[in-house]
């Protein structure tokens, strides 16, 4: 397979993000990037993703956080990954072959990169599709998007970066 091959993919997923679409009546849509952990969708919000980046070798850093995967160089700048499988409670897993990292920008925190089994798709949501969560105060959730007969968890990334507070 060729190298623009195996890319195309993968460039399809960031055109369609940056693709205008005109917004549903009443209410301007949001653009969610979604990802794979433990065989569940979630997604982020793509106004905050900076970019997607195949799976490196992890610097692991000591006395951390155990969600803490360690640092990677990206470009010549030193980005911290958490394993987000870690940060919302799920059973750790070692990245495969669909793994990414989703590198965002946090509001405090600057360039993060989540470690995510496989990002999937860019989701466009209307307003009326977003339901508050059903978890209590505090939780990682900022809102369900309903998707078909199914809800998708949108995460709330400040919550999930983070360290000091719990998911």
């Amino acid at each position: 397979m060729t190298e623009i091959a195996r890319r195309e993919p993968w460039d399809r997923l960031a055109r369609a993000a940056l693709r205008p679409e005109p917004p549903p009546e009443g209410a301007a849509p949001r653009r969610l990037l979604a990802c794979s952990l433990a065989g569940t969708p979630y997604a982020l919000p793509v106004d905050r993703v900076r970019q997607v980046v195949r799976v490196r070798p992890i610097t692991p850093v000591p006395r951390t956080p155990a969600s803490v995967r360690g640092v990677i160089s990206l470009r010549g700048t030193i980005v911290q990954v958490l394993d987000l499988r870690l940060r919302l409670r799920l059973p750790a897993l070692e990245p495969g072959r669909a793994s990414r990292v989703v590198v965002v920008q946090g509001a405090e925190t600057g360039l993060t990169g989540l470690l995510v089994d496989a990002v999937t798709d860019v989701w466009l949501a209307a307003a009326q599709d977003l339901r508050p969560p059903a978890a209590p105060e505090g939780s990682a959730v900022e809102a369900l998007f309903a998707r078909g007969e199914s809800f998708v968890s949108v995460l709330d990334l400040d919550r999930v970066l983070d360290l000091d507070g719990d998911c």
